[in-house]
């Protein structure tokens, strides 16, 4: 059973067209949970692009725009119509792109990594204040790279509505749950 936490409470994404997703640093678009989260969400009618970006601090958020812009394009909108995010790593540069000024409808933090494992002093939230979208991060509730408290901590520093879902696991958790937190935040899918 899911731990939900609103941290901020708000509107959800609306008006959302489709999904960009993106993996961990050791991880490629072919992830277990992005590929169920693509197979869930695109039964329902949704558009998913899974993409790669690469490992670097300042080239990831970069595609992460130019994908975002590519696949808003190809759907015939403006980024401002999806929602990006994505599991750890990814979901960081996704965030990154965010507070840089990418228009979406909403954020998904899968797994973020708030630090590296055992160095809670390496914080990596100095941008969170910055984005102003609705958030859905999902985490396992044993996950090293930030706890439960660290991660409802950090997390209200987002200006937008934030929801925080904490799940069995660690910094993988289960893909069902994972999936079932991410369609139940997109509630535009019932």
């Amino acid at each position: 059973m899911a731990d939900v936490r609103v941290l901020r409470d708000g509107p959800g994404p609306t008006d959302v067209a489709g999904v960009l997703l993106t993996p961990g640093a050791s991880a490629t678009r072919d992830h277990a949970t992005l590929v169920a989260l693509d197979a869930a969400l695109t039964a329902v009618g949704v558009p998913v692009r899974r993409v790669d970006v690469p490992r670097g601090a300042k080239a990831a958020p970069a595609r992460v725009v130019e994908e975002a812009t590519t696949f808003a394009a190809d759907l015939g909108v403006g980024t401002e119509r999806l929602v990006v995010g994505g599991r750890s790593f990814g979901g960081r540069m996704c965030s990154v792109a965010v507070a840089d000024g990418l228009p979406v409808a909403g954020l998904l933090l899968l797994s973020y990594p708030l630090h590296p494992p055992g160095r809670p002093d390496t914080l990596r939230v100095t941008h969170l204040p910055r984005v102003t979208v609705p958030v859905l991060a999902v985490s396992g509730a044993a996950d090293p790279f930030g706890t439960p408290d660290e991660l409802v901590e950090h997390l209200a520093a987002l200006a937008g509505p934030v929801t925080l879902v904490l799940v069995r696991g660690a910094h993988g958790p289960a893909d069902p749950p994972v999936v079932d937190a991410v369609r139940t935040w997109l509630t535009w899918l019932t």
